[in-house]
């Protein structure tokens, strides 16, 4: 799925679009157990509650592309009989009206889910009548190309809320405050099937993680069936070794700033393209190529890029590339740059010395304060 579809999704969780038919929730304590379940046609909540609903499903689609939510492709063997793809299946085409469905499904995800206090399984069900779009992308409502049917999965941990005072109005008084179980934002939740070209796609999922770093792979595993990419800060240092491996101890500054420039400029010229900018094993050796690393250098880099992505892995630009900065550090300097800037910053010897050498302009502050005829002061 593309940011687009994703944000279409979104906007059906407002009193105006909403057309979920079914919300269903277990609420699982510290040590596993079941405290209690509940079923409800959506639409029959209180408004209040229906708000609160709306902001968690919200955040179950909210976040950077291949960081906080990922596309999950289902390998074969989870699309059999039996298979982790067929059961999400079962479940959605049930409309989470069969008991014994939502018992296995919570099962599952208790079974695999490694959270430690409580938390709430919440599952919704839709039909989404998808309204076409003329050529040039304007939306007719009132033409419809399909019915995008799905579920949405959210699980948010459970906690106590903090100690303090609070004001009562009727007895205009301040009293300990009554601390309450409060449903928080999920930390986890997957969309399924997903919402691919404006359609249902039962090959593959939407997968939300809270904490990029922590995708709990036990859930995917167990409950999605489906294989994890490279986490966001894994992809950033593989991406560094492979760099630090190709060159080797000869690395020069001049090739590593070719390729964050050239890197950055791929990310630029992409920029007007909704989907994310990836970066297989042949594109990567471009990369390097381009910048100028040596033939000689390259011959390895096909294993080089199987040992340390896997041989059919790729990478996400924006998670490898460092757009906000260009940084040069040395054991007591760091000198950071505006990253489309970095060729102000150069190696020259000197006096027999490796030094950096920074082009500057007429403006120069020193902790804030201008500094006036700067070129001639370091001339002297």
């Amino acid at each position: 799925m593309i940011k687009q579809e994703i944000n279409e999704i979104k906007r059906l969780y407002t009193p105006s679009h909403c057309s979920i038919t079914r919300i269903c929730g277990c609420y699982v304590d510290g040590e596993k157990n079941k405290k209690t379940d509940f079923k409800e046609a959506f639409l029959s909540l209180p408004e209040e509650e229906i708000f609160k609903y709306f902001e968690l499903l919200r955040k179950a689609l909210s976040g950077s592309l291949g960081k906080n939510m990922l596309n999950l492709e289902f390998p074969l063997v989870s699309e059999e009989e039996g298979g982790t793809q067929a059961f999400l299946l079962g479940l959605r085409d049930s409309k989470l009206k069969e008991d014994s469905l939502l018992d296995e499904f919570y099962d599952k995800v208790i079974a695999s889910y490694e959270y430690v206090g409580n938390y709430l399984i919440l599952l919704i069900h839709d039909a989404y009548d998808v309204p076409g779009k003329t050529n040039d992308g304007l939306t007719m409502e009132d033409a419809s190309d399909t019915v995008y049917e799905y579920i949405l999965c959210c699980i948010c941990p459970v906690n106590l809320s903090k100690p303090g005072l609070s004001y009562d109005a009727e007895t205009n008084e301040f009293h300990n405050r009554i601390r309450d179980w409060i449903v928080e934002m999920p930390e986890v939740g997957f969309l399924f099937p997903s919402f691919n070209d404006r359609c249902s796609d039962i090959h593959s999922t939407l997968y939300y993680t809270k904490k990029p770093e922590e995708p709990h792979p036990e859930f995917v595993d167990n409950v999605l069936g489906a294989v994890l990419p490279l986490t966001a800060g894994s992809q950033k240092e593989t991406f560094q070794a492979l760099i630090e491996e190709t060159l080797g101890e000869e690395a020069e500054y001049e090739v590593v700033k070719n390729i964050h420039e050239n890197l950055t400029e791929l990310i630029e010229e992409h920029k007007e393209i909704p989907e994310p900018l990836t970066l297989d094993k042949r594109q990567v050796r471009d990369l390097f190529e381009k910048s100028g690393v040596e033939e000689e250098k390259l011959t390895n880099f096909e294993q080089l890029y199987d040992n340390a992505a896997g041989e059919n892995a790729y990478l996400l630009a924006d998670n490898v590339a460092n757009t906000k900065t260009f940084e040069v550090r040395t054991p007591d300097i760091v000198v950071k740059v505006n990253p489309i800037r970095a060729d102000l910053v150069n190696t020259m010897t000197l006096h027999g010395k490796q030094c950096l050498v920074i082009e500057i302009n007429e403006h120069v502050e020193v902790n804030g304060i201008p500094i006036k005829n700067h070129v001639e002061s370091l001339s002297q």
